[in-house]
């Protein structure tokens, strides 16, 4: 996956863009294409390393065994380039070796490729908490997990909305609900929640409720930042140390928090937001590491820009974002096979080239102008 990576997003674009045509060469089966002939064949060079990037990282079943005879092909090259340049059919069979065995595991790999997720109430247990589940991602999570057959605890600040939500549950997908009618702001917010599912063996937690305030640090309001670090930050921590002993108890589990890509750098003009989210990621690739002994799987679901009431409460202009269920299936599609996902390409590719390929002294400037368009002018 790291060669297929660094090939796809380095050497390639390298390759492509950059070295002159007169000295561009192209090896396939061990045929020497120079000139004009290489340079028109990298984009499918591109085209295969990129998709063998995301096929290994998210190991699609399509990637056998596709992944095995694009391997072989390697190895057939390696056999072949020697004897077509003179070298020997010693120095071949030494090159051949490595990528014939490397072509044989990809072979044998095909259980590891596409495996049938196994349903969530089977795999973790029957009941689901819910945070934030009066609308957008929280509301997503709540049907994804109940068409799973889970049992689902919604809990926000809504409560109308929660009860037309579990009613809607409870027909469509023959699943128990309880509402928690509770504001996560308070102090006591996150015990309440825990005290009233305390009766319950919560199998997975979702830490969804949060929100942002857009504009100027000193614009906002103190009580507002202090409510978003408390929903953001200190609810999921409290409900996640409520919540967990009792899945180690059980010996499986699951614990999503919904992190944000604005975490991944700092974000004028939503700085406090940006913090909170930085957070949640740090703490869940931690926890991710450190119950995976206990059969409990931690995931942090990075989305950014969603069609969701986040821009309204937040205070930003209106823009387009991606839909609540697709950040759900990306989220339950890697849950417990990675700590952390971004949801969406456009979204992966910006926050990567943020954190490891620009200078952090330019990411925050970049970040501003970005934010600055979707920030009313008195806030700025």
């Amino acid at each position: 996956m790291v060669f297929c990576a660094y090939m796809a997003f380095v050497y390639v674009p390298w390759d492509f863009l950059w070295k002159p045509v007169s000295r561009d060469e192209e090896v396939w089966l061990g045929i020497l294409f120079t000139g004009w002939a290489a340079k028109l064949t990298e984009p499918l060079h591109w085209v295969i390393y990129a998709a063998g990037f995301y096929g290994f990282y998210r190991m699609r079943s399509w990637m056998w065994p596709w992944a095995a005879a694009y391997a072989a092909t390697v190895a057939v090259g390696m056999l072949v380039w020697p004897l077509l340049h003179g070298h020997g059919l010693l120095l071949g069979v030494v090159a051949f070796v490595p990528f014939a065995l490397l072509t044989r595991s990809l072979w044998l790999a095909e259980p590891l490729f596409g495996e049938e997720r196994v349903p969530m109430r089977e795999r973790y247990g029957e009941w689901a908490l819910v945070t934030g589940a009066s609308a957008g991602i929280g509301e997503a999570f709540a049907r994804a997990l109940a068409r799973e057959g889970m049992s689902v605890v919604l809990t926000a600040r809504r409560g109308d909305r929660l009860t037309a939500l579990a009613s809607e549950l409870e027909k469509t997908f023959s699943v128990q609900t309880r509402v928690v009618e509770e504001d996560l702001a308070n102090a006591e917010g996150a015990e309440r929640v825990a005290r009233a599912v305390s009766d319950l063996p919560i199998a997975v937690l979702v830490n969804n409720a949060g929100f942002g305030a857009a504009g100027r640090f000193d614009k906002l309001q103190a009580e507002r930042l202090r409510d978003m670090v408390t929903v953001n930050c200190v609810a999921p921590m409290l409900l996640a140390r409520r919540i967990l002993p009792r899945m180690q108890e059980r010996g499986r589990g699951a614990l999503i928090f919904t992190g944000s890509v604005a975490g991944r750098q700092p974000l004028p003009l939503h700085g406090v937001y940006a913090a909170t989210k930085a957070f949640d990621q740090l703490l869940g690739e931690a926890l991710f590491v450190e119950q995976r002994r206990f059969g409990i799987d931690v995931l942090v679901i990075e989305p950014g820009s969603t069609d969701t009431e986040f821009h309204g409460v937040a205070g930003e202009l209106p823009h387009e974002g991606d839909s609540p269920a697709a950040v759900v299936e990306t989220a339950l599609e890697a849950l417990g096979r990675q700590p952390s996902v971004v949801s969406g390409w456009w979204n992966w590719l910006r926050a990567n080239a943020a954190q490891r390929i620009a200078p952090r002294s330019l990411v925050v400037y970049l970040a501003h102008e970005y934010t600055r368009r979707q920030t009313p002018e008195d806030l700025q």
